[in-house]
């Protein structure tokens, strides 16, 4: 039986007062603590796709966060202040955020990269930084996609997968971010689209 903090490798792991965050107290087992992550998620995409959103700002993000966890953790929407295996150190937040969000803007304003790659280099952007404890490669899947849709593309079906669980796609989604790391964005834009 897997409790609901155990994860697999490439998860972030959670603090214990980031646990303590937790809103549901019968939660007992991963599947449901994933369970209901799943349905609060589903309720923030309808929210950000129910009418044009400004994608390229902090503020926006910060509640396209909470929206997508603010039924699960208390700490939905708030920056991190524990330090993490990936992305930057706390304090640099916001000023990582600002700069990618500028970036962005930068790149549509000058048509630097065609809209998928745009909006791919946004999202691994924003999974470097990693701002929140928990839902960071989620939230920024969900802003690449609001981005693609706003630069008049279709949205990502990432892999056309649950990416949470250890599965085969989530695998090949932590294999591309890797390769983007190394500034090798060619699998990630494709996984994107699989």
């Amino acid at each position: 039986m897997i409790g609901p903090f155990d994860a697999d490798d490439d998860a972030t792991p959670l603090s214990p007062p980031e646990r303590d965050g937790l809103i549901p107290t019968h939660v007992a087992l991963r599947r449901e603590l994933n369970e209901l992550e799943q349905s609060n998620i589903a309720d923030g995409d309808r929210w950000a796709f129910s009418r044009r959103r400004q994608v390229l700002d902090e503020r926006f993000l910060r509640n396209l966060h909470r929206r997508m966890f603010e039924r699960v953790w208390k700490w939905a929407g708030v920056y991190r202040a524990t330090e993490r295996n990936i992305g930057i150190e706390s304090w640099r937040i916001e000023a990582a955020l600002h700069e990618a969000i500028e970036d962005a803007r930068y790149w549509i304003e000058n048509g630097s990269y065609p809209a998928d790659e745009l909006a791919v280099r946004f999202h691994h952007r924003l999974v470097l930084v990693h701002p929140f404890p928990n839902g960071n490669g989620r939230w920024s899947r969900l802003a690449a996609d609001l981005l693609v849709v706003r630069l008049s593309g279709p949205r990502f079906s990432w892999g056309s997968a649950n990416l949470q669980p250890a599965t085969e796609a989530r695998r090949a989604y932590i294999a591309a971010l890797r390769a983007a790391d190394r500034h090798d964005l060619g699998p990630l834009i494709a996984f994107a689209r699989s």
